[in-house]
């Protein structure tokens, strides 16, 4: 299969969002889910984006953003939490599918932020490899109570960002890539009732945002 050149930055971007758009609107095309394409990308792949999620069974990429089959290469911890094979699928994302597009994607009612929260408050702690994903998901609760923040919506979005942020900075590969301007790395805030991703942060794109 002869591979298309991948779309900008800025036009993945729109590709997502506007499949989220159909979705919200319960207009969802479901593209590249037929036969058709299964023939088509089953010699190579090349997604428009790597998109790094929540575990959270409520957050389906490809059909809250209304893709299909090689569109989209998906990266999905609990409470996004970031190891070394998260940081070696997302570059393996960037370097050899060359996705133009990093996103990552936080939502309303995790788990992992709330069970942090408890910990924090002088709840019971999980125990098991639990635990570890609590501990990693504190500091972005801690950070937004020292900024004082206490809406869930915005102890989301301080997740969301440091996540992003940690990506850039313990990956040498993508930051390179922001910095040239081949990638950007977005965060998106899910909200689990009405199905619309609401951007928080973003790096390597101008969307009107102070982060």
């Amino acid at each position: 299969m002869a591979m298309i050149d991948s779309p900008a930055p800025g036009e993945a971007f729109e590709l997502l969002l506007a499949g989220n758009r159909r979705f919200v609107a319960g207009d969802s095309e479901h593209p590249n889910q037929d036969a058709a394409r299964r023939a088509e990308i089953a010699p190579g792949q090349r997604p428009f984006a790597v998109l790094f999620g929540c575990s959270d069974s409520r957050l389906a990429a490809e059909i809250i953003f209304d893709r299909g089959l090689g569109d989209l290469f998906v990266v999905r911890t609990a409470g996004h939490v970031v190891g070394a094979e998260v940081l070696g699928s997302i570059e393996y994302g960037v370097q050899i599918l060359d996705c133009p597009l990093v996103v990552v994607l936080g939502h309303d009612s995790c788990g992992a932020i709330a069970a942090a929260s408890a910990a924090l408050e002088g709840g019971a702690t999980p125990t098991g490899y639990v635990r570890d994903i609590v501990e990693r998901v504190t500091p972005s609760v801690l950070a937004a109570r020292a900024a004082g923040h206490v809406k869930p919506d915005d102890i989301i979005a301080e997740h969301v960002g440091h996540t992003a942020d940690l990506l850039l900075d313990r990956s040498r590969t993508l930051s390179e890539r922001v910095a040239d301007g081949r990638t950007a790395v977005v965060g998106l805030s899910y909200r689990l009732a009405d199905g619309s991703a609401r951007v928080v942060m973003a790096r390597g794109l101008d969307l009107g945002l102070d982060s």
